[in-house]
């Protein structure tokens, strides 16, 4: 390969990874630098098959994962001839990459590290597959309750008649918040939802059943703990909602259903039958997501036996993240960004000549489209109708097509990408996004944790210590 031909790869990872060319090093590799991350590893595998024609399938896009066997591919393509790439085997492209140091491999953010197992959620990214303890997310989507599916991720099983009853009562027998926890959402009316959410839910932990100093909460406790738990968290959201509106919270009807419930107290008024679809719906699809970021966080607090409530509020804390749950209220800007439908195509490609995402598209877990997405698409077809303005959705339509280029390497669309619209079709403010997500989340979060607590080991990975030794002391007086 000829130093030309060297120099061209390094303007090409450096140009699309929007860094200075001198940063393009032997050693650098997939998240090793802040740029390098999924999306500018899926920019730069395009950039690859529109600067060489080639196309980078699955396998290889895991092997190209580094300076060097990047350099390596493209000198392999260089002598096959143009058009007739025949990449090494693995191996053999495996052994190009140098060992940086004789120490264990890193797997940062611990990227395909399996650390249980767990009966609750399964995922196949690369089909697309999304099933609750079994049961596929179109079945329970398309003709399960919330509550049902609720009651299968905390007991593991769909409840019969009997169950469901109860369930439903449970839930509603719970609803009522502390009075000074609603003083407290009062006080915070001015606080953007999520931090009202954090804030008072961690709150609740106060007004639980006290137990004996130095028991831990059992299991039973949990869940119980855990219920109360998806009862209470929407009526947070909706109650902090009305009093930032000028409202005071409305005391929802007993048989009303969970979806039911939180719209009366949100909107302050009985909801539409399209509403309601749409929340039950949308909690549906919402309610479990197996190890993401949010829901490991809330197995890592009550691995340390920290309880259920101090488990959800550490998981409501990570999910606030902008690069987490906190991304669904930045899809929302992206319909006033892009305007019209017309304007999509070149908003997506100023956005990627920046190096920036696009919101809504991409997931760590997902090859294809995120099976979520149909659901809760269909729910805003219906909502768009309702309210005769299908602005929102054309324009997210014309994104989704202007993203496809990029679908073939995972960034598809993802269960962000039409949710906001919905709420603003109901009339919700933007910050609303997130919180909702939370509630759907809830039930998830909880059946994780129960998981965790029934077969706990207390989670404690290790770091890769690559600073200094062997420093001298000296006294301030020196420095």
């Amino acid at each position: 390969m000829s130093n030309s031909d060297v120099s061209n790869v390094e303007r090409l990872i450096a140009r699309t990874l929007g860094i200075a060319e001198d940063r393009v090093t032997e050693g650098l590799e997939y998240q090793s630098i802040r740029e390098w991350d999924s999306l500018g590893h899926v920019s730069l595998m395009v950039a690859l098959e529109g600067e060489y024609g080639v196309e980078v399938d699955d396998e290889l896009i895991l092997t190209l994962r580094s300076v060097a066997a990047i350099r390596d591919f493209v000198a392999g393509h260089a002598l096959a001839g143009e058009g007739a790439v025949t990449p090494a085997p693995a191996h053999e492209r495996a052994a190009a990459v140098p060992l940086r140091d004789a120490r264990p491999a890193l797997h940062r953010g611990l990227e395909g590290v399996v650390f249980d197992d767990t009966a609750i959620t399964h995922i196949d990214g690369a089909e697309g597959v999304l099933e609750y303890r079994g049961y596929s997310i179109h079945d329970l989507a398309g003709r399960a309750s919330f509550e049902e599916v609720a009651h299968l991720l905390v007991y593991g099983e769909l409840p019969d008649v009997a169950a469901l009853e109860v369930f439903r009562k449970q839930l509603a027998a719970a609803r009522s918040l502390p009075a000074p926890v609603l003083d407290l959402i009062r006080a915070l009316a001015h606080a953007h939802p999520m931090e009202v959410l954090r804030t008072c839910v961690s709150a609740l932990g106060a007004f639980g059943p006290r137990r004996t100093p130095g028991t831990d909460e059992t299991y039973v406790e949990a869940r119980s703990a855990g219920i109360e738990l998806i009862a209470r968290i929407p009526m947070i959201v909706a109650a902090h909602h009305a009093l930032r509106s000028g409202r005071e919270p409305l005391q929802p009807a007993e048989d009303a259903s969970h979806a039911e419930a939180f719209l009366t107290v949100l909107l302050g008024e009985r909801p539409s039958p399209a509403a309601v679809r749409f929340i039950d719906k949308g909690f549906i699809v919402h309610a479990d997501h197996s190890s993401n970021a949010s829901a490991f966080t809330a197995r890592v607090a009550i691995g340390c036996r920290a309880g259920m409530t101090a488990a959800l509020t550490a998981a409501i804390s990570a999910f606030a993240g902008s690069v987490h749950g906190g991304a669904a209220e930045r899809v929302v800007g992206l319909i006033d960004d892009v305007g019209r439908a017309e304007n999509a195509e070149a908003h997506v490609a100023e956005l990627q000549g920046r190096g920036e995402p696009v919101m809504g598209f991409g997931h760590r877990v997902y090859r294809t489209e995120d099976p979520r997405v149909r659901h809760l698409r269909d729910t805003v077809v219906e909502l768009s109708e309702e309210r005769g303005d299908s602005r929102g959705l054309d324009i997210l339509d014309a994104v989704a097509r202007a993203m496809r280029p990029y679908g073939r390497h995972g960034v598809a669309a993802n269960v962000d990408l039409y949710a906001g619209l919905a709420y603003r079709l109901l009339g919700l403010p933007d910050d609303l996004a997130v919180p909702l997500f939370v509630v759907g989340r809830t039930p998830g979060w909880v059946a994780q944790a129960l998981e965790q607590q029934a077969n706990n080991v207390l989670i404690r990975p290790l770091l890769a210590y690559a600073g200094p030794h062997g420093r001298t002391y000296r006294n301030v007086e020196e420095r």
